[in-house]
């Protein structure tokens, strides 16, 4: 029998001090990082979406997913008029880019928003970092290993949560793949987000679609990412399986879990 949290029917939406109507503001293809690569240059922008006239809102950073060499950079209609700002980002992808170029790009755009982000209205002190499925990896991997973001001199635990949709756990298949290893031939090593398991992380909360619908046993493999979290002494790591949604259907349902809990981790701020 599946363990299935679904809370759908009774997530709460955002409630913050952020108001949920009014107008909002868009800032496109805004470069987050200038280095000397032609590729970089046209890649590495972001689009800011933020309510207009109003301070100390919640962020979420959004990576697309395409498998790390395909997609493009949107806004999750999902996260509209819904009090939050969003920045959507697009990075470097393979072949034409390294997997190490990914992830670069992935902690550049986080410490961009870090910097920038009170300047559309944002609280630099609630940056949350999500993704679907190739951007879910991007988040997570940031997250816990530290050494991307000390690149920029920002601090990973300074994010205020961690939620990848569907995002692999073990090393991306796309990196197996360039080593001669099969789909079906998992590998933990210095690519893996579960590689860097540890207590002192970020809030941590992984959505997953049905276990037999999923690509390649994703389910299990985040499933097992949760365990060894717990494990490892994380007190704020959580595990959704969304029964009957494959891995692309997945993404729509997920970000009522993501608003829901934007909302948890800000009151438990609160109160801290």
């Amino acid at each position: 029998m599946k363990k299935i949290v679904l809370l759908l029917g009774c997530l709460l939406l955002i409630n913050s001090t952020v108001a949920q109507s009014g107008s909002y503001g868009v800032a496109t293809n805004v470069a987050y990082r200038h280095i000397d690569d032609p590729y970089a240059a046209e890649r590495c922008k972001v689009d800011i979406y933020y309510p207009e006239d109003v301070k100390n809102v919640p962020t979420v950073v959004w990576f697309h997913g395409g498998g790390l060499s395909g997609g493009e950079k949107f806004i999750p209609e999902q996260l509209k008029q819904s009090g939050l700002a969003v920045v959507a980002v697009n990075y470097r992808l393979l072949p034409e880019a390294r997997l190490a170029d990914c992830i670069d790009d992935a902690a550049a755009a986080v410490a961009w928003t870090f910097a920038e982000i009170e300047k559309y209205g944002g609280n630099p002190q609630q940056i949350f970092v999500a993704g679907h499925s190739a951007g879910g990896y991007l988040a997570a991997m940031i997250g816990l290993d530290k050494k991307w973001l000390d690149r920029y001199g920002v601090d990973a635990d300074w994010i205020a949560g961690l939620i990848p949709f569907s995002g692999h756990a073990i090393s991306h298949y796309a990196y197996r793949q360039s080593k001669g290893m099969k789909d079906t031939q998992p590998s933990i090593d210095e690519f893996a987000p579960l590689y860097y398991v540890r207590a002192d992380a970020p809030p941590l909360v992984i959505v997953s679609g049905d276990r037999e619908m999923e690509m390649l046993g994703r389910y299990e493999e985040n499933a097992y990412f949760w365990r060894m979290m717990k494990v490892a002494g994380h007190k704020d790591v959580y595990l959704y399986e969304l029964d009957g949604y494959d891995h692309g259907a997945m993404a729509d349902p997920a970000f009522h879990i993501l608003k829901n809990h934007i909302q948890d981790i800000l009151k438990k701020k609160e109160g801290q």
